[in-house]
This record gives C-alpha cells, sequence and structure tokens, in this order.
C-alpha cells in the first residue's frame, strides 16, 4: 500500500469516526501567513529536496557546521535610557550577569538627528532609549567597557554614519585599532520608509550614505556588520512571517544592487551584511521561517548576484522576541510568550537574541525584568539540551514542509517586487505598506472576533490587577543634557566646528567617501545634530508621498 493510500485509510477508519463524535476546535487550521496546516504530515508532504548539511549551501540547517556545540548565540540585551551614565549602569549590569554582547536603544530625537537642546526634541529626550548628542556621551557610554572585549549592536538608521563614526572614535581614545572593533550597526533605512519612520534624508541620499559607510568598513573596520537588514520592524507593524522574509530580503537585494552600482564587488561587502528578524509566537512557522530565509538568501546571493565567496552566501541574523505580542494585561504572562519565542529563534538558528522584559508593554523595563529575560536565554542554552546538536527539529515532515512553504511564496513576493522596479520601486508605489497593512487588518480582526485567542486580553482575562514596579525616566534629564551641550559649544573650538561643517556641506554636494570627514567632526565636538542639519541642508529631508 503507498503511503498516500495508508494515509487515506488512516482518515477513513480512524480520523473519521472521532471527527463525527467530537469534531475538531477550528473549522481550518492556518499559520499567520494563512498557510493551512494538516492534521498530519507525513515523508509524502515534506520537499523531496534534502536539506544538507550546517555549514554548507545552501545553510538551511546553519550558517555553521557546529553551531550553539562550539559556542552558544551571542546574548545581547537591547538597552538604553535616559543619560549615558544610566545606560552604562545598565549595560555593566548585563555584562556582570553573563550577558556577552551589547545592544544599544538610542531615544527618539537621536534616532531622528536631533541634538538634546533642540527644539524638536522637547519632551523626548532618554525617553525611548538613551540620549547621545556628542562624542563625550559616547564616552560615557561605554566608560568602562572595553570595545576590542565586547561586541556592540546599535541600532540606529538615518544617523548611522554618524553613531559608528563616535563608537571608532571612543575605540581611538581606548588606544583601540578601528580594524579590532566588531559588531553591527543596523542602518537599514529602506524599513524606515515601509514601517517605522526614523528617516531623515531622501532614498537616494540615504543608499549614498549607506554604501559609504560599507566602503569605509570594509578597509578599516573589517569586522564590523555594516547593515542590519531588518524584518523586525516589518514584522511588527503587522506583517505576516511569510511578508517578513520576503520584504526584508527585498531590501537586501536593494542594498547589494546599491553597493555594487556605487563601484564595490559583491564579495568585498557581503560578507559583512547580517538581518534581524522578529521571533513570533507560532512556534513551528517561526522555525521554519529562519530556516527559509537562510536557503532563500543563499541562492539570491549565488545565482543572482554571483557571488563566489561562502561568507557572501551566508543569511547571518539577528533575533528580537516579538514586542508586538507583549500585553499590558497579566504582563508575568509575557515571560512564557518570550521563552517559547526565544526557544523558536534558537531552534532556527540565530547567531544573536534579546529577549523582552515582561513589562515592556508598559514601560522601559527595570533591572528585575531585564535580569529575568537574560535568565530566560541562560536557560535554554545550559538546561534544556537544545543547544546540543545541530537543527534539531530537521526531519520534522511539518517543519520540512512549512520550510519550503515559506520559501516558495517569499521567492514569488520577491518576484513580484521586481516587476514593480524592485524595493524602492515597491515602496513609493505603497505596494509593501499595503500588503502589511491588509495582514495587520486581518491580524485585528480576528482578535477582535475572537477568533485568534489573546490570553488575558479577549480570553482568560480577570477583573483587577495589581500594578507592576515600573520604570520612570526623570524629566530632569532633559535640562541636564541642555546644560552639557550648552557647556560643550561654549568650550570647544567654534572655528574649527564651523570649517568642519563647511568642508562637510560641500563633500556632502560631491562624489567623496563622507566617513572620513565625519569621524574628523566628532572628534572636534561637533555635535550629531550639527552633522545632521548640514546634511539637511545638502540633501533635503524625506516627505513620504501621498498614496
Amino acid at each position: 500500500m503507498s503511503e498516500a493510500d495508508d494515509k487515506s485509510r488512516w482518515q477513513r477508519e480512524t480520523v473519521d469516526p472521532v471527527l463525527k463524535k467530537f469534531g475538531e476546535r477550528k473549522p481550518q487550521f492556518t499559520t499567520t501567513s494563512g498557510t493551512p496546516l494538516d492534521r498530519l504530515y507525513t515523508s509524502a508532504d515534506a520537499p523531496k529536496e534534502d536539506a544538507g548539511y550546517a555549514g554548507e549551501y545552501p545553510f538551511t540547517r546553519g550558517v555553521q557546521p557546529t553551531m550553539y556545540r562550539t559556542r552558544f548565540w551571542t546574548m545581547r540585551q537591547y538597552a538604553g535610557f535616559g543619560t549615558a551614565e544610566e545606560s552604562n549602569a545598565r549595560y555593566r549590569f548585563l555584562l556582570e550577569n553573563g550577558q556577552s554582547g551589547l545592544s544599544v536603544a538610542f531615544d527618539l530625537p537621536t534616532q531622528i538627528g536631533y541634538d538634546a537642546d533642540d527644539p524638536m526634541a522637547l519632551g523626548e529626550v532618554g525617553k525611548v532609549g538613551v540620549s547621545i548628542s556628542s562624542l563625550h556621551d559616547m564616552e560615557t557610554l561605554f566608560s568602562g567597557i572595553p570595545l576590542d572585549k565586547v561586541t556592540t549592536s546599535m541600532t540606529i538608521n538615518a544617523p548611522a554614519t554618524i553613531l559608528l563614526a563616535m563608537y571608532i572614535a571612543v575605540g581611538k581614545k581606548q588606544g583601540i585599532d578601528p580594524a579590532k572593533l566588531g559588531g553591527t550597526v543596523q542602518n537599514d533605512i529602506l524599513k524606515e520608509y515601509i514601517a517605522r519612520g526614523t528617516y531623515i534624508y531622501p532614498p537616494k541620499h540615504s543608499m549614498r550614505l549607506i554604501t559609504d559607510l560599507f566602503a569605509y568598513c570594509k578597509v578599516n573596520v573589517p569586522k564590523w556588520n555594516t547593515i542590519s537588514i531588518s524584518g523586525y520592524h516589518i514584522r511588527e507593524a503587522g506583517s505576516t512571517a511569510v511578508q517578513e522574509v520576503a520584504f526584508t530580503l527585498a531590501n537586501g537585494i536593494a542594498y547589494v544592487e546599491a553597493a555594487i552600482s556605487a563601484g564595490l564587488d559583491v564579495d568585498e561587502f557581503a560578507p559583512q551584511l547580517s538581518f534581524f528578524f522578529n521571533a513570533h509566537n507560532h512556534f513551528l512557522e517561526e522555525v521554519a521561517k529562519f530556516r527559509a530565509a537562510r536557503k532563500l538568501w543563499a541562492h539570491i546571493m549565488r545565482n543572482r548576484f554571483g557571488a563566489k565567496d561562502p561568507r557572501s552566501w551566508m543569511l547571518r541574523f539577528h533575533t528580537q522576541t516579538g514586542g508586538s505580542t507583549l500585553t499590558a494585561q497579566q504582563p508575568d504572562n509575557n515571560i512564557v510568550r518570550v521563552t517559547m519565542q526565544a526557544l523558536a529563534a534558537v531552534l532556527g538558528g540565530t547567531q544573536s537574541l534579546h529577549t523582552n522584559s515582561k513589562d515592556e508593554a508598559l514601560a522601559l523595563p527595570t533591572e528585575h525584568a531585564v535580569q529575568i529575560a537574560l535568565r530566560t536565554q541562560q536557560i535554554i542554552a545550559y538546561e534544556t539540551g537544545v543547544a546540543d546538536t545541530v537543527d534539531p527539529l530537521a526531519g520534522s515532515y511539518v517543519i520540512e514542509a512549512l520550510t519550503d512553504d515559506i520559501y516558495k511564496r517569499a521567492e514569488a513576493y520577491i518576484a513580484q517586487i521586481d516587476e514593480l522596479g524592485g524595493a524602492l520601486s515597491a515602496i513609493e508605489a505603497g505596494f509593501i505598506n499595503n500588503e502589511i497593512e491588509n495582514a495587520a487588518y486581518e491580524y485585528q480582526r480576528a482578535v477582535e472576533h475572537g477568533e485568534q485567542v489573546v490570553v488575558g486580553v479577549n480570553q482568560f482575562t480577570v477583573e483587577s490587577e495589581d500594578k507592576p514596579d515600573m520604570l520612570r525616566v526623570d524629566p530632569a534629564i532633559e535640562e541636564a543634557q541642555k546644560r552639557k551641550l550648552a557647556e560643550l559649544r561654549a568650550t570647544r573650538d567654534n572655528g574649527k566646528v564651523n570649517e568642519l561643517r563647511h568642508r562637510l556641506d560641500s563633500a556632502a554636494h560631491g562624489t567623496d567617501n563622507l566617513m572620513p570627514l565625519i569621524i574628523e567632526c566628532v572628534e572636534n565636538d561637533v555635535t550629531l545634530g550639527e552633522i545632521a542639519h548640514t546634511l539637511r541642508g545638502a540633501f533635503g529631508e524625506y516627505r513620504p508621498p501621498v498614496l
């Protein structure tokens, strides 16, 4: 009897009598991307193509041959609030508790290129991240932390060149050769136009800054990951898992094309590319998503761009658990959500991981909540055994079937984006935003109609809850930052500052790489806002089209 015939027999003789008596919970079961989930998977449902081996093309099973048997993923808790002094204390706390890498959250003014004393920064200084206006702030942020002993991820996009310049300058002051600095700068502007909104300059000029950073780091900071192409915020905006993979890799294609157009050879910069994904709630789909993304990127880089270096084919990624899945109601439930999401990321082969804190739907996380989040990673690493073998869910019929499904559907989306002229054209046409908005609407409708259960929100609610302790950012921080900037402006060499700003304006109108000059600016106390405003004058500001 064939496997298909045997499954039909099982359905007829074993399943149908139970269905007739009890039925099932839903008329149809699907993933978040709308893929129907079969009742039972067999080898007939899995793709015939073998998944291969870890460390070998197409890397479906992992980018390193030994994965976590050699070393665990980097436990990189995203942190930053208030002043550089406060954030430095949080970083030291995390490192003392076993964190293996730093991840910097910047406040909103810093993210969009405003100093703390700019009128546009009013009321936002230090609120959602650390306030960084000058090299002095950056020095304080990393005081007592040797930058050649840790890797640092900086979640910054439009002013990424400026913050990386400050990091390089701090390293120099510590006596560290930039070639020894390791870490990642997000530097992903396309997803800002799609999902997040912290853009400054029009796309053409933003892409120039990105490729300038690529070219500079290739020579001077070779251990640095020059971009973290982010699906995280696309998913947070409401996309499905398939859309997260498709739109992220489509953006990746656009960056590779821009770098090649700027005269870089693909194998010169591609090994320094990295990615950033969300870990959401549908456990099986999330594991499959990471595997499918690796395979699809390997094919794109080798077949589409002709990359020859195997490192150029590797999709290396950081993962953060899903912030949008956290609930203000019954916040202790978030510990469970984060644990399952983190486990999916590990089983999917992430290179680094941030686990959200239970209280982040309410406020910036407390030290206690951050410690629980870090301990979640450590328990997965040291106690569960899931890191002791490579790609432990490989061969599961459902995992292999979902991996193949996500791969094919994401590939089809990318083909559609190609027909529209690429990611930038698809963004400008509103295609990507519209697809995400429709997916977000469908999810919210399902929650409101009770079709999608959110524990503690639309089922299993309680009438009253104790309010947890929350971190409060002192409003006095803003005035203190303003005073520090006033003192800096009064004591620095303002003639040198004006000269450098004039040179930067001239260079921005030309074609030279801007990174060396931006580093010179920060080393001479030109502030983040002054550099960003100089570039605003040269490039203009982006205004999204009315669609």
